[in-house]
């Protein structure tokens, strides 16, 4: 810790012996021992403590960028969802120009029908068959 030798001990020992005699010489040393194990024990549970907040700081930092990563992919999928269903909305706006009467559904059915079209692949106007379909999503979904 301190680098030190044999001679430099020695001199250390021989002025104790001086100072303090043959008496209080052992006592001295037995409490210097003492507080020295105290300022280690010391020393390394704020060196622990120190490497604990700093593994928690870093996990925070990793929780903070999953958590950005995944709005991002909730972000995604509402701009992919909101597109199809701007896509139907054009093909119903559509349909009023041949005559036919648009659908009065909810929006959250619309959005049902619409993720239940992006799950199959299939782009029918059969709004029975894509109503089933989502009402299946709806019974099978974990709740």
């Amino acid at each position: 810790m301190f680098d030190m030798g044999f001679l430099e001990l020695m001199l250390i020992g021989v002025v104790g012996l001086l100072v303090l005699g043959p008496e209080r010489l052992p006592k001295a040393a037995r409490t210097l021992g003492l507080w020295i194990g105290k300022i280690k024990r010391t020393v390394s549970g704020m060196q622990r403590e120190i490497s604990a907040q700093l593994e928690a700081e870093e996990l925070r930092q990793k929780l903070n960028e999953q958590q950005k990563k995944l709005d991002e992919g909730v972000q995604q999928v509402k701009r992919g969802v909101e597109s199809i269903a701007e896509e139907e909305s054009g093909k119903r706006s559509a349909g009023d120009d041949t005559g036919e009467a648009p659908p009065t559904a909810p929006p959250e059915k619309r959005l049902d029908d619409a993720l239940a079209r992006a799950r199959t692949g299939s782009e029918g106007d059969d709004s029975k068959g894509s109503a089933d379909a989502s009402t299946a999503d709806k019974d099978s979904a974990p709740r």
